[in-house]
């Protein structure tokens, strides 16, 4: 069959490709019971894409069961112009129309925009592009970004930035703006994603956007100019509460490994890079954040139990067993949290090498000690000051050998030797 290629430069990514006369691009505009604004936003947005849009396109309208008037001024509309479609759901949820639509779509690119187009069009093509070229896997406008312009009252900008704080703290959310209404997806990419999104509701997008996210996707952000429909039918605390409820689902899933993240992973492709230069280990940056959180906890955990101990003993028996104690949980908690590594399977030896790291940082804190012993008679202050700093210069040591030498990447060629 003779097919319409959307191509780039060469990605390691299929660009968008369609049979000859089938649409490239479905926008969808799920919707319930907008009757008064659904027939200038589809003749505004059709009128956009004969214009501007140069390959084929279908609107797709998505009614959620509306009770009004919309599904016969959407039939209407299908009428009228051969590429608007139209489907009706029994159920309300823009979630469910967006499944429902994009999972049967035969279109390489899909998109959805909500009905009152707050978002000016002219960002749909750069919106696009990425997915067209296969660069990206997902496309979404933004209201947080840099050079997006946005017009909107200070309790809806309040809870928005709000929300987006939130997602980062709890779910590591690395995108700007979860709910802008003007996103797109390649249909490859939706097929392999859209059975593990529980939501059908607002949520759809978050869940959409997390799971992405964690299975390594790229995700293209395009700052927009926005204006907020005063007029809009969003129950914003009913929305707030079920996007917090969603939160909370979707962390639990992936804590608890319900979701696996690393089988979605190799379903789309997209595990980590496999770093092959000699000497460059992969993560540096995340490595050292991890570690100095567990470094952090160590640190505490040490002083408390030094400072017990040193109540009814001396000052190097109590530096001695404190160390002794949090080394091992430190090594635990590193094994796993800074460097990945799970099961069993070498953690007595990666614990033996620990121990012998403990030796050195040991060493070094005991070796301050006596020094410090053999200048002056000094008082617990003093002592715990000079452990703090001998501390820290055996933390950067720990990190240096766990990283390089406990729990190195061996390439896989050494490891089947």
């Amino acid at each position: 069959m003779t097919a319409a290629i959307i191509s780039g430069a060469e990605t390691g990514r299929r660009p968008a490709i369609a049979p000859t006369g089938s649409p490239v691009l479905d926008v969808v505009i799920p919707v319930y019971n907008e009757e008064t604004d659904l027939e200038p936003c589809i003749r505004r947005l059709h009128a956009y894409l004969v214009e501007q849009f140069p390959y084929p396109f279908r609107i797709t309208v998505a009614d959620n069961a509306s009770t009004d008037g919309t599904l016969r001024v959407a039939e209407r509309l299908g009428r009228e112009f051969d590429d608007v479609e139209v489907r009706h759901l029994e159920e309300k949820g823009r979630g469910r129309a967006l499944r429902a639509v994009w999972s049967t779509s035969d279109a390489p690119v899909l998109a959805y925009m909500d009905v009152d187009l707050s978002t000016d069009l002219a960002a749909l093509g750069p919106l696009v592009a990425p997915l067209l070229s296969g660069h990206s896997d997902l496309a979404i406008g933004s209201r947080l970004a840099r050079g997006a312009r946005v017009v909107r009252g200070p309790k809806r900008e309040f809870i928005s930035r709000c929300y987006n704080l939130i997602l980062r703290g709890t779910l590591a959310a690395r995108f700007s703006d979860a709910q802008c209404g003007f996103k797109a997806i390649r249909a490859d990419v939706a097929e392999r994603l859209l059975p593990h999104i529980q939501d059908t509701g607002w949520f759809f997008d978050t869940e959409l956007l997390v799971l992405a996210q964690k299975a390594g996707l790229r995700i293209h952000e395009v700052p927009v100019d926005w204006v907020d429909d005063p007029d809009s039918s969003v129950n914003i605390v009913a929305t707030a509460t079920a996007d917090l409820k969603g939160i909370a689902r979707l962390a639990k899933a992936t804590m608890t490994g319900r979701i696996r993240i690393s089988g979605l992973r190799e379903q789309l492709g997209r595990a980590p890079i496999q770093v092959r230069a000699p000497g460059v280990a992969p993560s540096l940056v995340r490595q050292l954040v991890r570690f100095a959180a567990v470094g952090v906890a160590s640190t505490v955990a040490y002083l408390v139990l030094f400072l017990l101990l040193r109540t009814f003993t001396g000052a190097q028996v109590a530096n001695f067993v404190a160390l002794l104690v949090t080394a091992i949980g430190n090594t635990a908690l590193n094994r796993r949290l800074t460097f990945g590594i799970r099961g069993k399977e070498g953690a007595g030896l990666h614990q033996f090498q620990g121990l012998i790291v403990f030796g050195l940082g040991l060493a070094l804190t005991s070796g301050a000690l006596a020094l410090l012993h053999m200048m002056t008679a000094p008082g617990l202050p003093l002592e715990t000051a000079v452990l703090v700093l001998a501390n820290l210069a055996a933390t950067v040591l720990r990190f240096l050998l766990l990283r390089g030498w406990v729990f190195r990447r061996r390439p896989a060629t050494e490891m089947e030797s």
